[in-house]
């Protein structure tokens, strides 16, 4: 199911899971009071509050249940679209949008309420809307320099505030609490018919306390992705915790034997693996195995997965990472790429005189270095770096 880790649902079960959220989404906004256009303009005339209140709390709760879901290995947030930040289409598009609220009175998602329920001034937005989408595309070539101005690309708030995600959440909530009270004395003052005043001032500081706590909790929450990199790459944890090696010959013999039930995993840089390396290798990036993208081929108990790179160290904390995770049946290539290069892509013709064990040692590194240098010459069975598209949408109102 989208960016979830544990697939909930089949894919084939997505559009069901949409169509029931987008009329349990509609449901709420008319239960909220957004289906009329006076309750939501009475947030520009300090008269109602209830857009404010909603769209805070909708954004908080969103925002805990990412992070809990991140911090538990839950959600995938390397395939979780990002909208691409153009801060100068973004003040010009909020400042048109901000105009046509006041004006029409609705948003966009809450005009389509407004129209579900038979509203005509609805209706006549949500045409609107659809004639402003069509004039839009006709446009786009000439407004394109506009349109994206000022890129920033992928960036969240955060990252330019110089703060975790966790921090950034108990920051939003701090000022949803402060933004709750000052609108609520506003309407208060200012609208005598105000439903604030029957909300109950005890139950109110409780909500207020109870969701401060919880972003003092998030602030706390320790990154899961540096968490768990950190742990792999402890030697007192590989110590502790130490992965199977396998020797440059047993690999090699298994490579030419063509054993299906043997994957060689390439965690070095998919640029250097784009040029060479063994046959039949996948290139997995340790960090993208903290998410969905590789789950399916790691998670083939049947296979050896063995991990490498240059050198031997590198595919340890690899290597370690994945039994962290979960996955089994993994090994480590003894002395790393530079050992079987040297062991057998570099053997030296035998030579007679040598005892018969190594004798046989070495005619079959000679023949190893011949065989395998041809499949890498071919380029056969290398898979090339697959990723995951990102999940997009959202609600653009």
């Amino acid at each position: 199911m989208g960016p979830l880790v544990p697939d909930i649902i089949s894919p084939e079960l997505n559009l069901i899971l949409g169509l029931l959220l987008g009329i349990a989404f509609g449901f709420v906004l008319e239960q909220a009071g957004f289906s009329s256009s006076r309750k939501l303009v009475g947030l520009f005339y300090g008269t109602d509050f209830t857009v404010l209140r909603v769209f805070f709390t909708a954004g908080v709760t969103a925002m805990s249940g990412v992070l809990i879901l991140n911090h538990f290995g839950l959600l995938d947030m390397d395939i979780v679209y990002i909208n691409p930040t153009f801060v100068q289409s973004a003040i010009l598009g909020g400042a048109i949008m901000g105009v046509g609220f006041v004006l029409g009175g609705y948003c966009p998602g809450t005009s389509v309420c407004g129209a579900a329920i038979g509203k005509i001034d609805g209706m006549i937005f949500v045409l609107g809307g659809l004639f402003g989408i069509f004039a839009f595309g006709e446009a786009y070539p000439a407004i394109l320099k506009i349109y994206t101005a000022g890129s920033y690309g992928d960036l969240l708030v955060s990252q330019p505030l110089g703060i975790s995600q966790g921090q950034f959440a108990l920051l939003l909530i701090v000022v949803a609490v402060g933004a709750f009270a000052a609108t609520t004395w506003i309407e208060k003052r200012v609208n005598p018919e105000s439903e604030s005043f029957r909300f109950p001032h005890r139950a109110q500081r409780w909500a207020a306390a109870g969701v401060l706590v919880l972003g003092l909790i998030l602030a706390a929450l320790p990154d899961r992705k540096t968490s768990l990199l950190s742990a792999a790459a402890d030697p007192a944890y590989q110590r502790a915790h130490p992965v199977e090696r396998i020797t440059s010959d047993e690999l090699a013999f298994h490579i030419m034997d063509g054993d299906r039930r043997i994957l060689p995993v390439d965690v070095r840089d998919a640029t250097v693996f784009a040029k060479t390396s063994l046959p039949g290798a996948v290139n997995i990036q340790p960090p993208t195995m903290l998410g969905k993208e590789w789950r399916d081929v790691l998670s083939q108990d049947q296979n050896r997965k063995v991990f490498f790179a240059q050198d031997e160290a590198s595919a340890v904390r690899a290597a370690t990472l994945a039994r962290i995770l979960g996955y089994k049946n993994v090994a480590v290539l003894q002395g790393g790429l530079d050992g079987f290069n040297r062991t057998i892509l570099q053997a030296a013709a035998p030579s007679e005189g040598l005892p018969e064990l190594e004798l046989g040692t070495a005619r079959f590194r000679a023949r190893a270095a011949t065989e395998i240098a041809a499949l890498i010459k071919q380029r056969g069975g290398v898979k090339p770096v697959r990723r995951i598209k990102k999940v997009q949408g959202g609600c653009g109102s």
